[in-house]
């Protein structure tokens, strides 16, 4: 295991993969990142249309599910079960070393679902169904429609990865459908022991968005350069404080007396977008217990060569406070910039699985066409 991963595992932080590729699970890269400390995978649509778009590792397979009748949607959902289902088949071991701690791998249902609860309680049934391993989470956005969809895929014992969380507000209502879930299984007298959830909070893209607004403002309010690059970090530490209150409840402990666990926060979307910044600063930034980090291949590296673990998830946190509230007298209203990445977001989300089914459909009339020239 990496020295640094290593020490991020001690301070209670799991490192988890955000990327998915057929040439990553059959090449033994995985294998070797687990070897190094990896402990999970996040994936989603922008990931897997990156994946499924580029090269030819997936071509073999396209062309039989195209030749057994399968009409576009269908193959892309064959081709994602396969490879998280590969996935989770070689975080195994780390699922049964952690007692279902970590070793999972994450699918999302279809971005097109992100306002529909009963649509996404079908497809979130249907994947666990389908991928068929118990070190498998669903992932769900965190809008409106997504809250109650959570709770019922919890309370059936499906696990649950809730993402595109941006707003504090949001995530205590987040957190709020993961207690109701489990109140729900203790109150069927069914185990929930194994049942695991993590809330998928976005740290870089505030700082991009707050960052803009910061720099409209700089000519005539000098002060908010000094602000820049610290808005998402500020935001993710408080999301933090709220986590340990809510996970330090009497409410919690009744059902952490029936085996229930807590629903980790999850810091995504931590690749530093801006070059100015440190490449491992969304990691550094934001180390403590019960937390998971899920990061792209290349801040996974950096992390290895020159990431600087120590505690600083809970660092500051009134500092944190200010910070925010110094923002809203600017004008920078958190609530707004993260409402408004919420919709960037399932768009963006939207966009990439359509683009994605928009390659699948262009290869499968290609391959229909070569066999009817054939035939």
């Amino acid at each position: 295991m990496s020295d640094r991963i290593r020490e991020i595992n001690r301070l209670g932080q799991a490192i988890w993969l955000d990327f998915i590729s057929r040439e990553l699970l059959g090449g033994g890269d995985l294998r070797r990142m687990i070897d190094a400390g990896l402990t999970g995978m996040t994936s989603n649509p922008t990931i897997f249309q990156k994946s499924i778009a580029t090269g030819h590792e997936y071509d073999r397979q396209i062309r039989e599910l195209v030749h057994r009748g399968l009409k576009t949607p269908a193959i892309y959902e064959a081709l994602a079960v396969e490879d998280v289902g590969r996935a989770a088949d070689q975080l195994r071991g780390v699922y049964n070393d952690t007692h279902g701690r970590d070793g999972y791998v994450s699918i999302e249902v279809s971005p097109k679902l992100a306002h529909d609860t009963a649509g996404t309680v079908a497809e979130g049934r249907r994947l666990f169904g389908a991928i068929g391993r118990p070190n498998v989470m669903i992932k769900v956005p965190a809008t409106v429609e997504g809250l109650p969809a959570i709770t019922t895929l919890l309370s059936e014992g499906i696990n649950v990865n809730v993402t595109l969380i941006f707003s504090i507000r949001m995530y205590e209502k987040v957190m709020e459908a993961h207690l109701a879930g489990l109140e729900k299984l203790v109150a069927a007298r069914k185990p929930v022991g194994l049942v695991a959830s993590v809330a998928s909070f976005f740290v870089s893209r505030v700082d991009s968005l707050v960052d803009k607004l910061l720099a409209a403002k700089a000519e005539t309010t000098p002060e908010a350069r000094a602000l820049m690059g610290k808005a998402a970090i500020a935001n993710a530490r408080i999301a933090y404080s709220r986590f340990q209150d809510v996970f330090g409840s009497p409410r919690f402990a009744a059902l952490r007396a029936a085996g229930a666990r807590v629903q980790r926060p999850l810091w995504a979307s931590t690749s530093t977008k801006n070059p100015e910044y440190p490449d491992t600063m969304y990691v550094d930034e934001l180390i403590g217990p019960e937390t998971v980090n899920t990061v792209p291949p290349g801040t996974w590296a950096a992390i290895i060569d020159h990431g600087r673990p120590q505690r600083t998830i809970d660092r500051d946190v009134d500092l944190a406070v200010a910070h925010v509230r110094r923002l809203g007298e600017l004008g920078i209203d958190m609530d707004q910039v993260t409402d408004q990445l919420l919709r960037e977001g399932v768009k963006s989300f939207a966009d990439s699985f359509e683009e994605l089914l928009a390659d699948l459909e262009r290869k499968r009339a290609t391959i229909e066409q070569t066999v009817g020239a054939h035939s």
